[in-house]
């Protein structure tokens, strides 16, 4: 059975974390003997990440550091051995990736996960560019993500493999309510764009005056967003599950300014409910613009209040975007799918591993036989 060993950091679960948990046992259903070793720093959400893998039946090991890139966890990477290594994120890839080249792992595999302001640095996308040569291939969960990478770190973007994000499908969801309400989900942090939305759904309110707006989530800027929040607005905090908040509301929004895949929009999708998403990342790939919902451009407050007020008029066009987009979800983004494309990916660079091996191997004898 192969041997597959997975890295990440973790501090609480969010979008890659999400996408492990369903990953992972589904490749141990592939046949491979999928594992995972969980950089942490002691922080609750690691637990419970940490817990639910074990529960979903996937050998997990957690490994505490002391602080960011500890020396310690390259040297106990180097006593495994697995047959694929696959990192996710940044403190993985520059502590597993190296030390995987030097215990000479067959397939060394990195996905990227998201925007990341800290990538516009010439440094720090140069050292990315330098550990990504350690990886025999990159994985972005988006087109979207591989062309933000290439354009904002100098990468290939043929380099990339894309493989979306999946999902699980649940049982068949309510009808949205008829009122206009509306949801956001995410962290409260500068590249969410929420203070767009509570612009935009200020200017959206004074021509529809019964608009709601509910703001699941925690973060340094709840402070500030609370004294710009207009009337109409409910801070939920963080909020788990979250399938309750999306189905109690119309329309989710996702004004932000970066994102990797966009994952609050297709749970929202599978749960049957129409998007307003920024044109960043791969929200437009989640989110069909005039199928399953409306794309605006990022940062534009006007754009987004119209967007918001033409669906809130127009109850029919909201429930017939959700139909949609819960098909979508299920159809084009399903967990088996993303699974299979991992998988594929996997076989792929094993075979080309074992088919240069045996090409060495059959150039050394016959070189030794001359």
């Amino acid at each position: 059975m192969t041997r597959v060993i997975h890295v990440q950091k973790v501090s609480g679960i969010s979008g890659s974390e999400a996408h492990l948990l369903s990953l992972l046992p589904r490749l141990r259903a592939r046949g491979f003997d999928a594992s995972i070793v969980v950089l942490h720093e002691g922080e609750t959400g690691a637990g419970e990440f940490v817990e639910r893998m074990r529960e979903a039946g996937v050998p997990t090991d957690a490994w505490r550091m002391r602080f960011d890139l500890d020396p310690r966890v390259p040297v106990r990477l180097l006593t495994r051995r697995p047959d694929i290594l696959h990192t996710h994120l940044v403190h993985a890839d520059v502590l597993a990736l190296p030390a995987a080249a030097a215990a000479r792992v067959p397939v060394r595999i990195s996905t990227k996960h998201g925007f990341n302001e800290f990538r516009a640095n010439r440094l720090i996308a140069r050292a990315d560019r330098i550990v990504a040569r350690f990886a025999h291939a990159q994985i972005a969960i988006s087109a979207g993500l591989a062309d933000y990478l290439a354009v904002t770190e100098g990468f290939d973007r043929d380099a990339f493999t894309v493989v979306h994000y999946g999902i699980e499908p649940g049982a068949p969801p309510s009808v949205p309510p008829d009122e206009p309400r509306l949801v956001a989900v995410g962290r409260l942090i500068p590249i969410k764009g929420l203070d767009v939305l509570l612009a935009a759904f200020a200017q959206a309110r004074r021509e529809v005056p019964e608009l709601s707006l509910e703001l699941a989530g925690a973060g340094p800027l709840e402070p500030e967003l609370r004294k710009a929040a207009p009337e109409g607005v409910t801070f939920l905090g963080p909020v788990s599950p979250v399938a309750t908040v999306y189905e109690r509301n119309a329309i989710l929004v996702v004004p932000s300014r970066g994102e990797g895949f966009g994952m609050v929009a297709l749970e929202a999708a599978e749960r049957g409910r129409t998007a307003i998403v920024s044109a960043v990342g791969g929200l437009p790939e989640v989110v069909a613009d005039g199928e399953t919902g409306l794309v605006v451009p990022a940062g534009d407050a006007d754009a987004l209040a119209a967007a918001i007020v033409g669906l809130a008029r127009d109850v029919d066009r909201v429930r017939e975007f959700g139909a949609a987009a819960r098909q979508r979800a299920l159809t084009s983004f399903s967990a088996d799918r993303n699974a299979d494309g991992i998988a594929d990916l996997y076989r792929r660079l094993l075979s080309a591993r074992s088919s240069t091996a045996d090409a060495r191997r059959t150039s050394r004898k016959s070189n030794g036989t001359r």
